[in-house]
């Protein structure tokens, strides 16, 4: 591992072990080339691709790859695309071979924890896709599920509202209205028509062993 701190080695040891032990493979980059080129090995040309969005999988570069001519990536950003046609993709989704996506947050106990307003991203994860790819920072890695919430009320959430231009309380205040409520409940949150906390999944242990797949990077990355 790179120029970690001890204390977070041990975290990013754990997880993985955890991870596996819940029948996930989990896998450990320093830097983002690495993690790039452990996806390559993840991936046969001619795959069928589609993925969540995510500031993770650009900011690494992997997004670059798995929408590259080597492989059928379904876009439903392309331009142009109607409505309809993006409702077509997140359908097709479900055959997919690969679906990439990072993770809102992953406990040390080797749990993923999501949360979704359109939902076809937990969706994927939860099933359908032969296999699925979450690329993660290591930022993203908490103690548990209340810290896991918790991440999600004060930095995913609100960070997420900014970057899709969707206004909600928690863009404007930088976390959500019940982040420091006492005894809030887990899908406590705003009213806004426009809320993007509206399914709450949490991935323990699986029934099909390493179809979901983690790589975690040993640098910070997306939210």
């Amino acid at each position: 591992m790179n120029a970690l701190s001890n204390e977070t080695k041990l975290k990013i040891e754990k997880t993985i072990k955890n991870l596996k032990a819940n029948k996930m493979d989990a896998y450990y980059c320093d830097n983002k080339e690495d993690a790039c080129n452990l996806v390559k090995t993840l991936i046969k040309k001619g795959d069928v691709i589609s993925s969540g969005g995510s500031v993770t999988l650009k900011e690494t570069g992997v997004y670059d790859i798995i929408t590259s001519s080597d492989y059928k990536y379904l876009d439903r950003a392309a331009e142009g695309i109607t409505p309809e046609e993006v409702e077509e993709v997140y359908h097709k989704t479900f055959s997919s071979d690969v679906y990439f996506a990072s993770s809102n947050a992953i406990t040390e106990n080797g749990e993923l924890y999501n949360v979704d307003g359109n939902s076809n991203r937990v969706a994927a994860i939860l099933y359908g896709p032969k296999s699925v790819i979450l690329v993660c920072g290591y930022n993203k890695i908490v103690k548990n599920i209340d810290e896991a919430i918790d991440r999600v009320k004060r930095i995913a959430a609100p960070s997420n509202t900014i970057r899709l231009n969707i206004e909600t309380p928690c863009g404007k205040t930088g976390k959500c209205i019940t982040a420091d409520k006492e005894g809030a409940e887990l899908c406590s949150g705003c009213k806004s028509d426009r809320r993007i906390c509206c399914n709450y999944v949490v991935c323990a242990q699986q029934r099909h062993k390493d179809r979901i797949k983690v790589i975690i990077i040993g640098e910070k990355y997306g939210y």
